[in-house]
């Protein structure tokens, strides 16, 4: 279906506030040294449970529901399903190849991701354009507080995930702060995890229209 008339404002109003209440209390959490199992502060947050990130499949549930019960759902939710994956499939081989048969340096593995990441989102958005428009506006909207966060913090130097050097990177750790932003920061706040959003949130989206044009 066409997506003219979206209302993309309202529908992520409330999860762009729920997610950046879930990033202050992580924040908060870190700085306060609070159980590591829950608030890790080593380099990329360790997959901790509090996090912004375990919010994107939860969230292209909801937003794809919101979507199909307005009226947008997607003209095809299986060819939406394989555009996502196949964006997936497309990130994943060029890390394979950046990592495993190339083996660039980490700096150059973040920007072949970033590339791929763009490659990708462009791959799956014409499978769902009212939901990837959706994606794309919340993944802004969660990823700018961040991208802003990690500015203070480098500068700052609090000792957070938010700007600690994976430390298999020492060109990292020797950069002024605000490259070290621009490279830890901006660069895969901007690309890389608004990819991992859109094309997350559309992989469990088109799944969820999937299930509910067959109860429909």
């Amino acid at each position: 279906m066409k997506d003219e008339g979206v209302p993309v404002g309202q529908l992520i109003l409330v999860p762009a506030v729920i997610t950046f209440a879930v990033t202050l209390l992580r924040l908060v959490g870190e700085l306060q040294s609070w159980s590591p199992a829950l608030f890790n502060k080593s380099a990329g947050g360790g997959a901790a449970p509090v996090g912004i990130s375990w919010l994107i499949p939860i969230l292209g549930i909801y937003f794809a529901v919101k979507l199909v019960r307005l009226g947008h759902g997607p003209a095809s939710a299986l060819k939406a399903f394989g555009l996502a994956f196949l964006a997936f499939a497309v990130n994943a081989g060029a890390l394979v190849l950046a990592m495993g048969v190339f083996k660039l340096p980490m700096l150059g593995q973040l920007v072949v991701f970033v590339i791929a990441s763009i490659v990708s989102i462009l791959i799956a958005y014409p499978g769902w354009r009212a939901l990837g428009r959706t994606l794309v506006a919340y993944a802004f909207a969660a990823r700018i507080p961040v991208a802003i966060l990690m500015l203070f913090a480098i500068l700052g130097n609090w000792g957070t995930h938010y700007d600690v050097a994976p430390p298999e990177s020492p060109q990292v750790a020797a950069m002024t702060p605000f490259v070290k932003w621009l490279w830890i920061g901006l660069l895969p706040q901007m690309t890389v995890w608004i990819y991992m959003t859109v094309v997350g949130g559309m992989i469990f989206g088109a799944i969820t229209a999937l299930i509910v044009k067959k109860k429909s």
